[in-house]
């Protein structure tokens, strides 16, 4: 195998499992989330999996499966495309003011077994699609220590131009996912922003919720602040000091459609806080 399909099978490997799952975070860094003026505007994004939070370090995130969505609800294509031994990069126009969602999904079911041997398998393949038609061929009913899981992953990032909007919050109602009370680009030290989590469109009650700002690499703990949503789904956040922060957050529950056992899901979101005004 060729070092490109190497790079190319790890990272859609990535979108497969649950944050829990693996000791890389993924995420996707704008180069700003707020332009408060000017007429040419365009936003660069890094995008990778890594050890610390926003230093690329292990993987790039594959590209293709990234999605910009305007104010006015349109896909806006990207530009300048770079996949590296590390991390992936775009960049995009802000052709209208308002809010743009910059994000990446995948869904679909997995499975995990060992063979008698003790050998870990797992189907689809790393780089593969999983193609439902193939499940009864490819996955052994009898296996040692088989899991089935229908699984939902999501990672974003918002980006402003101008006067913040909410027209790119509508949510899917396909996975985990989070709609802002407080608006993500609209963050300040010392303030309290809200947040909701929704499953399939329903209020995800009691999952837990990770906050850990940038710079990890040089502190000597994680500074992590943990969370665990309401009976809304809601979580409230007061930042602690401002710069770069990544959200996640995990859910698990025993309502997988068949062949799948169980549903899991994963949601990153990386977030700008600024100064107290």
């Amino acid at each position: 195998m060729t070092n490109s399909l190497k790079i190319l099978s790890l990272s859609l490997s990535m979108l497969l499992l649950p944050l829990s799952a693996e000791a890389h975070r993924v995420w996707l860094l704008p180069n700003s989330t707020i332009i408060s003026s000017g007429t040419d505007a365009w936003i660069s994004v890094d995008a990778a999996a890594s050890n610390d939070i926003f230093h690329a370090d292990h993987a790039p995130m594959p590209v293709n499966y990234v999605e910009v969505v305007g104010p006015d609800n349109k896909t806006i294509p990207l530009h300048n495309i770079y996949s590296g031994k590390f991390r992936s990069s775009f960049e995009f126009p802000l052709v209208n003011k308002g809010t743009y969602k910059v994000a990446m999904a995948a869904n679909g079911i997995m499975a995990t077994w060992e063979t008698a041997s003790g050998e870990h398998k797992m189907w689809p393949y790393r780089g593969a699609k999983a193609d439902p038609a193939e499940f009864d061929k490819a996955v052994p009913k009898q296996a040692k220590n088989l899991e089935v899981s229908e699984f939902y992953r999501r990672v974003e990032t918002y980006v402003t131009s101008g006067a913040p909007d909410t027209q790119v919050f509508k949510p899917s109602k396909t996975g985990l996912e989070l709609v802002p009370v407080t608006h993500p680009n609209d963050l300040y030290v010392g303030e309290a922003a809200r947040f909701r989590f929704l499953m399939n469109g329903k209020a995800a009650a009691g999952i837990q919720v990770s906050v850990i700002p940038d710079a990890m690499r040089y502190r000597s703990d994680q500074g992590e602040i943990q969370l665990t949503s309401d009976s809304n789904g809601e979580v409230s956040i007061t930042w602690p000091r401002a710069g770069m922060f990544w959200l996640s957050a995990e859910y698990q529950d025993n309502k997988a459609k068949k062949p799948a056992s169980i549903r899991v899901a994963s949601y990153a979101l990386t977030l700008e806080v600024f100064p107290a005004l």
